[in-house]
């Protein structure tokens, strides 16, 4: 039985980062430092707002944390700037990695796109690099107006790509995903696209860890249906 994909997007298969050469103009040399704190900011915020249930769609949310990001260093934007940064983060470019490995592994895998983003913006920034095509469907926390890593939004992912009965298998970048999903009881295969970043002790492993997602195939190929 195929084992059924489900891709993280915003740091799996787009770069959030892709946002610093537009900062660039803005804020000059704090253009990294700015979306580093803005994709802080934006996990930060969404943690909470799960937490007390306070949902808002990812993008209210990703507003939010560009405002912060900017006003911790010292920085503001004009209403009509803000609403182009914006606009602009539907059109993040996507990893190298991303569009090949969709198109080869979409041949023997069901595959979704599973992420804190609304139907509206996933579909425009994976229709924008040419991956929605790869892709047999999407899967929004909107739906249940919660966000990863709540443990409702995984079994959530299970009922919307039909693997109640099959084995499901979180591709993701980003440590505290893959956490979420493994406590959940799914798969989950870590994508270290840094080789710095140290994925966190809870006592919970990632099925699988890998540095791009060029290597996946490898893995898929090793792991057992059952996980």
């Amino acid at each position: 039985m195929a084992i059924t994909l489900a891709f993280d997007v915003y740091g799996t298969l787009v770069d959030p980062h892709g946002m610093a050469d537009l900062l660039r103009e803005d804020v000059g040399d704090d253009a990294f430092p700015v979306s580093r704190l803005w994709r802080q900011k934006q996990l930060e915020f969404s943690f909470r707002r799960g937490l007390m249930r306070m949902y808002e769609d990812f993008g209210v949310v990703t507003r939010q944390a560009l405002r912060n990001a900017m006003a911790t260093h010292g920085h503001s934007l004009a209403p009509e700037r803000e609403d182009a940064l914006m606009e602009a983060y539907l059109t993040l470019p996507a990893f190298p990695d991303a569009e090949p490995v969709l198109e080869e592994m979409g041949r023997h895998h069901p595959q979704f796109a599973f992420s804190n983003g609304s139907y509206g913006a996933l579909e425009k920034v994976l229709g924008h690099n040419r991956l929605r095509v790869h892709l047999d469907g999407l899967v929004s926390v909107d739906d249940i107006r919660s966000f990863k890593p709540d443990p409702a939004v995984y079994t959530h992912a299970r009922r919307a790509t039909g693997a109640l009965d099959r084995p499901l298998c979180l591709i993701s970048s980003n440590g505290w995903d893959v956490i979420g999903a493994r406590a959940a009881g799914l798969m989950a295969i870590w994508v270290q696209r840094d080789p710095a970043t140290v994925f966190e002790d809870w006592g919970l492993q990632p099925t699988a860890v890998i540095p791009d997602l060029y290597r996946l195939s490898e893995v898929l190929w090793n792991l057992p249906e059952g996980g």
